[in-house]
């Protein structure tokens, strides 16, 4: 069973940091591709950024250019993502999603989803 389940969100106030982690199981880590997605009320679901494991390439939106930055450690077989200097519209529900298919910030592709972690930002 494929398992995704993210900690470390939390209040921060603006310019402050806070990092996620995901840590996953019941597939093989290093074929899928993971990505960190976002939700805001009233708002879709947006790509934050994806790590392509077959290239060893990270992708970022445009919006968390600068300022956040994922990371992987794959013998913990878990994900992480480092937010620095946030801002109030940085405030969302963060996901972690893996897919066998996935490619890049949209969330075609992925099959699996975290519950998802708050991260609410306060100017």
């Amino acid at each position: 069973e494929v398992q995704l389940v993210e900690s470390g969100g939390g209040l921060a106030q603006a310019g402050g940091s806070l990092r996620l982690s995901c840590a996953t199981s019941g597939f093989t880590f290093v074929d899928y591709g993971i990505g960190w997605f976002r939700q805001a009320p009233g708002k879709e679901r947006e790509g934050v950024t994806y790590l392509s494991q077959s290239s060893d390439s990270i992708y970022y939106a445009d919006s968390v250019k600068g300022r956040f930055t994922m990371s992987s450690d794959i013998a913990k077989k878990t994900v992480y993502l480092q937010m620095n200097n946030l801002k109030p519209e940085d405030t969302a529900v963060y996901y972690c999603a893996v897919g066998l298919f996935a490619y890049g910030l949209t969330v075609e592709g992925y099959d699996y989803w975290g519950q998802g972690a708050q991260v609410t930002v306060s100017s």
